[in-house]
């Protein structure tokens, strides 16, 4: 999807910055528009490599508090998810401050599969299992604090660093005014009157919260499998069950989904009474994102309109669900 916080660059540029980064030229290269926050372009050079490049927004563009340092965040998630055994394009190079371009980039290989947004496979519940398997290896990294270090939002307890999370974008609001189902003080009262089920979760685990089919890659040379879980730039350190909420967008998650089956085969997860709150407060903090992003993004309307919509209709479900004297 277009969005204002795409940068764009000269075949010159790209072929300059691969000379510097990988010491190879550009011999063609193509724009990835899927994503919607960083610029991306797929690139052949000249010492027969395929890359991938993800641009950071431009410096003097102003993004919401938890973007500040995202690519700084996704090469660490590349490189930990790596070591866990979980499937990832391999990071080649990453830039910061780049003082050729200004910002961050990253240089990846590239994914000779497709993405599962694309196709519709055969088997796909035996993909979800898949799936959800790589997520529970993703899960047992473990991290030293809670919340978005790179952006400085983080916590010593997990509830203390999601309420500092929602915090930032509910604050966010004021620079770019949204319109969302209640105001953002009630929202954040509502949030924080549930919040001592975050005390559940006492160890920093790294949780991708953006794993949705676009961010998967398959492999379909022969019976499908994942290929790789790309995208990690939203990546933080906090509660697993965060995961499930993305990929059940705009819907609950079920016993029987198999994407909990194959998580499950990896590591136990319960839902219990209070998981289950633990996942409203996470959708809470989903669909803010995606009403509160398009403030700096400008989104063509026509484009966003159906996610808008969907968004702000679920996030009236669940906090009419988890408001004081909800039944239920």
């Amino acid at each position: 999807m277009d969005s204002r916080t795409k940068r764009r660059l000269s075949d010159a540029d790209l072929d300059a910055l691969t000379r510097r980064a990988l010491g190879a030229g550009v011999v063609a290269a193509t724009e990835l528009t899927d994503g919607y926050a960083n610029a991306v372009w797929r690139l052949e050079l000249d010492d027969g490599r395929g890359v991938v490049l993800k641009l950071s927004p431009p410096p003097d563009l102003e993004q919401l508090s938890y973007e500040r340092n995202l690519l700084r965040m996704e090469a660490a998630a590349y490189e930990l998810a790596m070591r866990a055994g979980v499937p990832v394009a391999t990071l080649l190079r990453a830039g910061f401050d780049d003082p050729v371009l200004g910002g961050d980039y990253l240089l990846l290989g590239a994914l000779d599969g497709v993405s599962w947004n694309a196709v519709k496979p055969e088997g796909e519940d035996a993909l979800r299992r898949e799936l959800g398997g790589h997520l529970a290896r993703f899960h047992a990294v473990t991290g030293e604090v809670f919340g978005y270090p790179h952006a400085g939002i983080v916590g010593a307890t997990w509830r203390e660093a999601f309420l500092a999370m929602v915090g930032a974008l509910l604050g966010d609001t004021e620079r770019w005014p949204t319109p969302l189902p209640r105001p953002a003080g009630e929202i954040m009262a509502v949030v924080q009157s549930v919040s001592d089920v975050l005390d559940e979760v006492t160890t920093p685990r790294l949780v991708h919260f953006d794993v949705w089919q676009g961010n998967v890659f398959l492999d379909l040379t022969g019976p499908p499998r994942i290929q790789a879980i790309i995208d990690h730039e939203r990546a933080f350190w906090g509660d697993p069950l965060a995961e499930f909420v993305t990929p059940t967008a705009f819907r609950e998650l079920a016993e029987d989904d198999p994407l909990l089956v194959g998580y499950r085969e990896v590591t136990p997860l319960e839902l219990t009474p209070a998981a289950h709150t633990r996942l409203d407060l996470y959708r809470v903090y989903l669909y803010l994102i995606l009403l509160v992003e398009n403030g700096p993004r400008q989104y063509p309307e026509e484009e966003y309109a159906r996610l808008r919509d969907g968004a702000y209709g679920s996030l009236t479900t669940v906090l009419d669900r988890l408001a004081p004297g909800a039944a239920g």
